[in-house]
């Protein structure tokens, strides 16, 4: 509605015998005339009008409704398994939710767990998330708290596991079929040791050689445990050309908690 207003505010501005120029809007192309500027104040408001059709085109879309905190991501880096750590996978968590529409009250945390290395202990998934409730794009609970979500009555199906933008992610049956998703972790949340040889793709810094851990998002396909969606079967490796040959493109999930150095609750995505 908004910017349809600034569309017939921009076709409207005109003046007689002047020679039309074209500005390219989000929504069509607008016809705007060209003034004389010591003749007319006009010109001053077609520049506001356009202006704001700037802003309109850069406003990320909202998500729809629903306490939204929790979500697989619809793009990684591109690299496969190397995600620039921890760290690099939680800003692109963060960059995706903001394209979601939803504020900066929530931290947001890949849920991917790292093993001991390098005189450093492991990470668990499960310890990085807060304590729930999580709610997916369309306001639906998928868990009430760290327990819930590694249950066995956890609402988490390939319907329900919807991406930033609140679309249903490809799983098995679909071309590409793109289930298997990043988690490092074992049934329950925690670092999957993996045993001799297990490298955890140099914990999300590696597109080379090693293997990870990946969940199926859609429960169901081959591995020890075909149904988890967090600890299904290992990767074949840990580049983008590995993890999609056995059914994966490097996403993971992100969840949101309420930032750690305030007392904000999650809010519901702007309107």
């Amino acid at each position: 509605m908004f910017s349809e207003s600034l569309v017939l505010l921009a076709s409207t501005l005109t003046a007689p015998n002047i020679c039309p120029v074209y500005v390219e809007s989000v929504h069509r192309r607008i016809p705007v005339n060209r003034f004389d500027l010591k003749r007319s104040n006009n010109v001053k408001k077609v520049t506001a009008a356009l202006v704001a059709l700037t802003l309109v085109s850069t406003i990320p879309v909202f998500a729809q409704d629903g306490r939204m905190n929790f979500f697989i991501t619809s793009a990684g880096p591109g690299d496969g398994a190397n995600l620039g750590g921890l760290e690099g996978a939680d800003q692109q968590c963060t960059d995706l939710a903001y394209t979601a529409g939803l504020g900066d009250d929530l931290l947001w945390r890949a849920y991917l767990s790292t093993i001991a290395s390098n005189g450093m202990s492991a990470v668990n998934a499960r310890d990085r998330i807060g304590g729930g409730p999580w709610y997916n794009y369309a306001g639906a609970m998928i868990a009430r708290d760290a327990t819930h979500l590694h249950s066995e009555d956890v609402n988490l199906t390939k319907e329900t596991q919807l991406n930033e933008r609140g679309s249903i992610v490809n799983g098995r049956g679909d071309s590409p079929n793109m289930h298997d998703i990043l988690t490092g972790s074992n049934l329950d949340g925690t670092s999957y040791g993996g045993g001799e040889g297990y490298t955890n793709c140099d914990n999300w810094t590696s597109n080379g050689e090693g293997s990870t851990r990946v969940g199926h998002h859609d429960r169901q396909g081959g591995g020890e445990n075909p149904n988890s969606w967090n600890s299904a079967h290992n990767s074949r490796g840990c580049s983008q050309e590995n993890l999609q040959a056995t059914g994966g493109n490097g996403f993971y999930y992100c969840f949101g908690s309420p930032d750690e150095q305030s007392d904000l609750e999650p809010k519901l995505p702007r309107e």
